[in-house]
């Protein structure tokens, strides 16, 4: 398989891509690849070039673009995953997994019941790391998007985010408890290709009452994952999964 590299609009000049950053060490050092090794290169705006490595120095790689690629990598409907903060590793988790199934963007979410905070002096920090883990995933499940991470919000910032979107949803646990439940799959009708939805998952111990409230008086709908109650980590894996399966396996 062919390495892929996202690399920034100004480091491309006509038939020439330049590569500086990690990506060098990684490409000479990691891959110990060599003048003459094809690598394909995608820039943020989705253009993708077949590029042949001309040299390499230790602080840059020196591209040829030797063709153009067309390819449609992305799942048709751009969802943002608005995600609970959780113990652990979690959010890493769901920001490397959710990136292979095609989630457009991520925003962390301080809940009521978030076991784990954020801590706003390493904000940045955090944020850089999280962005790196969306890169390389992006890469390795050759994507020609990487997600962007922003910075974690309260429910009332996940609020005025929602009056830009096509949909916003939240999956709600009391809909796998009772009969009278909206399901995946209804919501699922709803939305077309090319739609904007905003997805949001609750922490460990659940919503609390004011969150619960707060997002059905801004419009969002709830449903339900299946009969089971899903750990934090993989509901918006099942989420994905299904809007792949909607739009990608089933037309």
């Amino acid at each position: 398989m062919v390495q892929r590299y996202f690399v920034k609009e100004d480091q491309w000049d006509n038939q020439t891509v330049v590569i500086h950053g990690e990506d060098v060490h990684h490409i000479g050092r990691v891959m110990r690849m060599e003048p003459g090794d094809t690598i394909i290169c995608i820039r943020s705006d989705q253009v993708i070039a077949e590029c042949r490595i001309t040299d390499i120095s230790s602080d840059e790689v020196t591209c040829h673009i030797e063709s153009w690629i067309s390819e449609d990598r992305e799942l048709p409907v751009f969802v943002s995953i608005v995600q609970s903060l959780g113990k652990g590793d979690k959010l890493e988790q769901v920001i490397q997994k959710g990136t292979e199934l095609g989630a457009y963007r991520f925003i962390p979410f301080k809940a009521d019941r978030s076991i784990s905070k954020w801590d706003d002096k390493k904000a940045e920090k955090k944020i850089q790391r999280l962005q790196k883990i969306a890169k390389e995933a992006s890469e390795q499940s050759q994507r020609t998007h990487i997600p962007v991470i922003e910075n974690a919000s309260t429910i009332k910032e996940v609020m005025a985010m929602g009056e830009t979107f096509d949909a916003k949803v939240f999956a709600y646990e009391n809909e796998a408890k009772t009969a009278e439940f909206h399901s995946l799959a209804s919501h699922l009708e709803t939305i077309n290709a090319g739609d904007h939805v905003l997805v949001v998952i609750g922490p460990e111990g659940g919503f609390s009452e004011r969150e619960v409230n707060t997002l059905y008086d801004h419009g969002f709908q709830s449903f339900r994952l299946g009969r089971r109650i899903l750990r934090m980590e993989t509901a918006p894996l099942y989420y994905l999964s299904s809007v792949s399966y909607q739009f990608e396996e089933l037309r």
